[in-house]
């Protein structure tokens, strides 16, 4: 299935946007960018130690430079940071430059994943629990917004989650033109 257009993946942290990425690009013979990884390599240091030091507004103002940046590639699988979707250009971007998967997961299910991350800052309080439902409570109709495609994460295996975003892909597209 050759694409002409980039598809980007957004959710809460923790919903699998790495890992499904990085399995889609593969299935798709495209490119795979992690857009907190590409901040980090730019900022020199981890999001966590930048948070800390310049606050959340600063951290924004970078991702979004990053996500307008990435959403004009061409061919690629991109995977947002969770809170991308909190700035409307972003979103827009995302909307207008990509396809759009939002990986719906519960919040249970994210904590039971997340429990013993410390590499999240936005998890980094007595209740992380409670934070991860606050942040789907907020998020929730941003990523809805955000998004072409919703798929409920669940327990499905990486492989199904990728042939259910592929098959999405191509009900939507069924014959892409090629570039």
């Amino acid at each position: 299935m050759k694409l002409p257009y980039s598809v980007a993946l957004i959710g809460l942290p923790g919903s699998g946007k790495s890992t499904i990425g990085r399995h889609l690009a593969r299935r798709l013979l495209i490119p795979f960018v992690d857009s907190d990884h590409l901040i980090e390599q730019r900022l020199g240091c981890t999001i966590r130690e930048f948070f800390e030091r310049e606050g959340e507004e600063r951290f924004r103002d970078v991702e979004q430079a990053v996500i307008d940046e990435l959403t004009q590639q061409p061919q690629c699988v991109l995977s947002t940071g969770g809170g991308s979707v909190l700035r409307s250009v972003n979103r827009e971007h995302l909307l207008q430059r990509c396809r759009v998967v939002y990986l719906r997961s519960s919040p249970e299910e994210v904590f039971r994943r997340l429990r013993h991350d410390r590499n999240r800052p936005l998890l980094q309080v007595a209740d992380p629990l409670q934070r991860l439902k606050d942040l789907y409570a907020a998020r929730d109709g941003l990523y809805r917004e955000a998004a072409h495609f919703v798929i409920d994460t669940g327990r499905p295996s990486v492989a199904t989650l990728v042939n259910m975003i592929v098959m999405q892909l191509e009900l939507a597209d069924p014959q892409p033109s090629a570039q």
